[in-house]
């Protein structure tokens, strides 16, 4: 029997995300690159044409109406890691991803809530002076992960 709390893996969902589409490229990216889950917070997720793999048949789907919904449904022991533009954020190139975690990322208008940020226990950015298409971050993270890099 293998211990969770040693076994790796990661979740990403988006906090009301602002179109679906972004929603179908990210979660095609999160099936390729080994995300365990998938979640949204706030709007729902509508079928669209780009995810043509069906990510969401092939892998579980999580959606939480709240903010703290999410919170108090996050996996135990994982460790939440917000992607955002913020002064205490690292940088992604030098994080040392969790073995368990749950990366969370905002929408491209209003980025992730105050409340969020908050609860965090890992803040990352790019090095980008604005922000990304959120499929686009979550895509840059997930790959991140799956380079050779020490885990905490």
């Amino acid at each position: 029997m293998s211990d969770n709390f040693t076994t790796e893996f990661f979740g990403i969902g988006i906090q009301n995300g602002k179109t679906p589409e972004n929603l179908g490229v990210l979660w095609r990216t999160a099936q390729n690159l080994g995300a365990s889950y998938i979640f949204t917070i706030g709007n729902r997720y509508a079928k669209q044409a780009c995810d043509t793999e069906n990510a969401v048949k092939s892998m579980p789907y999580f959606h939480y109406e709240t903010f703290e919904d999410f919170y108090q449904n996050l996996p135990k022991g994982a460790r939440l890691v917000g992607v955002e533009l913020d002064e205490r954020a690292a940088d992604l190139e030098t994080f040392e991803h969790p073995r368990r975690c749950v990366y969370l990322l905002g929408a491209e208008d209003n980025g992730l809530s105050k409340k969020a940020i908050a609860k965090c226990h890992h803040l990352i950015k790019f090095k980008s002076e604005k922000s990304l298409n959120v499929s686009v971050a979550g895509s840059i993270v997930m790959y991140d992960r799956g380079l050779n890099k020490p885990r905490s």
